[in-house]
């Protein structure tokens, strides 16, 4: 009986290291049969073949595994054990089959982002049409080169989820933030906690964006004051809700008590030198509370200190002397103004009254009222897991305050 021609060999008469011409020709059938419509092939026909072809694919050459791919791209049906094998693939053929096969299902894409590896997800991060649950599962890794993408990638929908992870992670990785300001999922909660850490101009971005009216708010709710006052403010979830809503700034209570006739007046003494509880006493006449205005008065860019005193009538010179007070530079080293404060004056212009108020009755909510005794404890201990458990307010105020309560 004859026996079969041995494989042909390369120049060292081993096996070719490209495979035998019937491996290549076995892998293309295979392929093409895979790729049959379901006319000729049915679905346990096909389960069959691409099982097959698995077998063969895991132990074959990356090219020949790269051809494979290329032949399956244009199929919107792949079966399962074939999907699994290729989406883990490190040859290069998940990253070409991620770029131009529609045929993966969201649980495909989910359980390749958490098993693959980074060049699957960098891949995966550019896809058209990526729903938020295969996004939280890409942003659940916080790799740099892969969030870029996907914040690039104007077909991706992001959940609020994703949305405050991105917001935290942005603290540390500056690049984020004019991606994060151009995604239509972002929520004024988020940017108002982004803007602490954010530079001039991105700053100036968020409050013409994110600083709105409550006119509307005003508007509906206007005869509800009435029944509030008339009820002796007893119920505190409508009392913490039209707190918000008012168009009163200053604390009138606080006021007949300060020692100060005005929060003017408090503000003049201030620029001889801001003390700790001289800027508690101006957050309480301001409407805020002591922990709000000391996270505005340390913030290191100045935009804060224009909020407070536009939401609050004070006049320009009102910033002018606290900044005075807090013994910034007002002139720079050849006697021009200095461009900080210069900065911090043209964002007072810009901001109308009511919309300063609803940034700083929001970052007054958040880091203040929304901070009870178990959140203060998670933010300490960085309890990142708990995240879902607290408000929106309270997740502001964790995103807001970490750096200050592991200090």
């Amino acid at each position: 009986m004859p026996q079969s021609a041995p494989p042909p060999s390369d120049e060292s008469g081993s096996p070719s290291a490209g495979g035998s011409r019937a491996r290549r020709a076995l892998l293309k059938r295979l392929a093409d049969v895979v790729s049959l419509p379901g006319s000729r092939v049915n679905a346990f026909e096909r389960a069959v073949v691409g099982d097959l072809l698995v077998e063969m694919l895991r132990d074959a050459e990356p090219a020949e595994r790269m051809r494979v791919a290329r032949r399956l791209a244009a199929l919107t049906e792949i079966p399962d054990s074939l999907v699994r094998l290729l989406l883990r693939d490190e040859s290069g053929a998940a990253e070409l089959l991620l770029d131009e096969c529609n045929a993966f299902s969201d649980a495909d894409l989910i359980s390749c982002a958490h098993e693959a590896g980074h060049s699957q997800r960098l891949a995966m991060a550019g896809r058209r049409h990526l729903s938020e649950a295969i996004t939280d599962a890409l942003v659940s890794h916080l790799e740099p080169a892969v969030l870029d993408r996907l914040l690039h990638n104007k077909d991706a929908r992001l959940s609020q989820t994703a949305i405050e992870e991105l917001v935290s992670v942005s603290r540390d990785a500056s690049g984020l933030i004019d991606l994060l300001l151009k995604r239509a999922e972002l929520r004024p909660s988020s940017a108002y906690v982004m803007f602490w850490w954010s530079n001039v101009e991105q700053r100036r971005v968020i409050l013409s964006r994110f600083a709105v009216s409550r006119e509307v708010l005003q508007e509906v709710v206007d005869d509800v004051f009435a029944m509030a006052s008339a009820e002796g403010w007893q119920d505190p979830l409508a009392r913490k809700a039209l707190q918000f809503i008012e168009r009163r700034q200053r604390n009138r209570a606080a006021i007949a008590k300060s020692p100060y006739d005005s929060l003017d007046h408090a503000v003049q003494v201030a620029a001889a030198g801001l003390t700790p509880e001289l800027a508690s006493e101006i957050s309480y006449l301001a409407g805020i509370k002591p922990i709000t205005g000391a996270k505005i008065f340390t913030d290191m860019g100045g935009e804060a200190l224009a909020v407070l005193c536009k939401a609050t009538g004070l006049p320009k010179e009102c910033v002018r002397q606290l900044w005075r007070g807090m013994r910034r530079p007002e002139v720079d080293d050849t006697g021009q103004p200095d461009a900080r404060l210069a900065e911090v004056l043209v964002t007072y212009d810009m901001i109308a009254v009511d919309r300063a108020q609803t940034v700083l009755r929001y970052w007054n909510w958040s880091l203040s009222s929304a901070l009870t005794i178990q959140l203060m404890r998670a933010i300490r201990e960085g309890d990142d897991d708990t995240l879902d458990e607290y408000s929106v307010p309270q997740r502001a105020a964790m995103l807001a305050l970490t750096n200050e309560f592991k200090r």
